[in-house]
């Protein structure tokens, strides 16, 4: 028997209808049993069912509690004999099926090709689909292998389609350059340092190393080289995520000679499709990159910071006592000189007095400051090319207000990475510098310097700086 259904199943699948009992007047025993079986089968399924063993559970009993027989009648019945050919004809004749002709399942091919295969590439599922529209049309399916043929002819056609519409809409300068990435990759590239020449390609394949400064810039050089190619923005608009998905599963798995021998239009649309994948991949990798190096750096500055604190700090014991000590003092002499009315009061002196302003400097916003100079200086040395590239590269966008100060920073500075080099030290005087909900107020003063001409100034590489290592 076949796979298990509930009682409710067999009520609904396997209960004979009034029209149902009138066809079993001239059968009787095990015809009876398996004449009702196939019926309930067929109306159920779409097709006659190959043997017993194809029957649910529970089915068999089912039904011959209804038609008056034993259950264990099904045995003898002769499912490759002369009566189950009648019986297929008579219920053919009684329910409106019909066995698959040539042109249905040409007629079925051209539907699944315009209804299904455009937006679904998974065989398995065109194949479900396929079951169900020859049911709702009271046709019985072709062979397993006929059916296989009709997918196959189906994916093929509808993907001929796809890649012509698609085709069509790709600029000549875009097919060249696509042409051109694939043209001389190689099967097995060797590796090489920078995208550049013929490896490009390969480059684009691979996936991100670890967080670091090169990283960052082989990724965006990664991503600046798939924008390069000049794809429409809409090019896959009306087209399912599933097929590009599918499409680009493909080419991840096909070496460039491969590629290479497909008819243009199926090259430049599996093309077209990765690259789009693989520029949305890669956006996605700049962003956890830009979080994850601004953390790191983050994070070595306050290891930094810290370290220097435990190694410079010394806690002050009894500072209520000594704040006591040194109010009594001045009250009681207030014209008195410090080193004769407070020194003497104080446990230690100058060291004691010297220990507590640094105390009171490795906390609050004082070490918040210290820690955001090292963050600076981290980034100005060594990060600020690579986040520069990172935020360039990328496109930032907000329809909360409250972000619309940082959104006007960011443009600040990729407008300036774009006009100018790093050798402007200054935002132009006059320039409108985006600071509230982007600086805190505290680490404000550590962005400003007075140029040569005695104006205060802001200091690019500080304000990149102070704002990213607060964000």
């Amino acid at each position: 028997m076949g796979r298990q259904i509930d009682v409710d199943e067999l009520i609904e699948y396997f209960t004979l209808g009034t029209g149902d009992h009138e066809l079993l007047r001239d059968k009787s025993g095990a015809g009876s049993l398996g004449f009702s079986l196939m019926l309930r089968f067929l109306l159920w399924k779409g097709r006659f069912p190959r043997g017993s063993s194809d029957l649910p559970a529970g089915s068999a009993e089912f039904m011959a509690a209804q038609v008056g027989v034993e259950a264990s009648e099904l045995g003898f019945y002769d499912w490759d004999g002369r009566q189950v050919k009648r019986h297929r004809t008579q219920i053919r004749r009684h329910t409106g099926f019909r066995e698959c002709t040539v042109a249905d399942a040409e007629k079925a091919t051209a539907w699944l090709a315009e209804h299904v295969c455009q937006t679904e590439r998974r065989a398995e599922r065109v194949r479900e689909q396929l079951l169900a529209h020859l049911r709702a049309e009271r046709i019985e399916p072709p062979t397993p292998g006929q059916v296989g043929r009709v997918i196959g002819s189906a994916l093929r056609a509808a993907e001929q389609s796809l890649t012509l519409r698609l085709r069509a809409r790709i600029p000549a300068a875009a097919a060249a350059r696509m042409h051109a990435l694939v043209a001389e990759a190689s099967d097995d590239p060797a590796g090489t340092e920078e995208p550049d020449g013929r490896e490009v390609f390969a480059q684009i394949r691979t996936d991100p190393g670890n967080v670091s400064l090169k990283t960052c810039e082989t990724e965006t050089a990664k991503l600046a080289a798939i924008q390069a190619v000049g794809l429409p923005a809409a090019l896959f608009a009306d087209v399912s995520p599933k097929v590009v998905a599918a499409w680009r599963a493909r080419v991840a798995m096909e070496t460039p000679s491969l590629l290479r021998e497909h008819p243009e239009p199926i090259k430049l649309t599996l093309l077209a499709a990765y690259l789009r994948c693989r520029q949305r991949e890669i956006t996605d990798t700049l962003v956890d990159l830009l979080i994850a190096t601004v953390h790191r750096i983050n994070a070595r500055a306050e290891t930094k910071v810290v370290g220097e604190v435990v190694a410079e700090l010394k806690r002050v014991a009894g500072k209520e006592t000594i704040l006591f000590k040194m109010t009594e003092a001045a009250l009681d002499t207030p014209q008195g000189p410090v080193d004769e009315v407070i020194y003497p009061v104080v446990p230690g002196g100058v060291a004691t007095l010297t220990a507590l302003r640094q105390e009171y400097r490795a906390k609050g916003s004082t070490y918040r400051q210290h820690k955001q100079r090292v963050f600076k200086a981290s980034y100005t040395n060594h990060y600020r090319r690579g986040l520069i590239g990172l935020l360039e590269a990328l496109e930032f966008g907000s329809t909360n207000t409250a972000h619309a100060p940082v959104m006007a920073a960011l443009d600040l500075i990729k407008r300036y990475k774009k006009d100018t080099t790093h050798a402007t030290q200054y935002y132009a005087h006059g320039e409108h510098i985006p600071v509230e909900g982007v600086i805190p107020v505290e680490l404000r003063e550590l962005m400003f310097r007075v140029d040569k001409n005695n104006r205060r100034r802001v200091l690019r590489s500080v304000y990149e700086g102070v704002g990213q290592g607060n964000g």
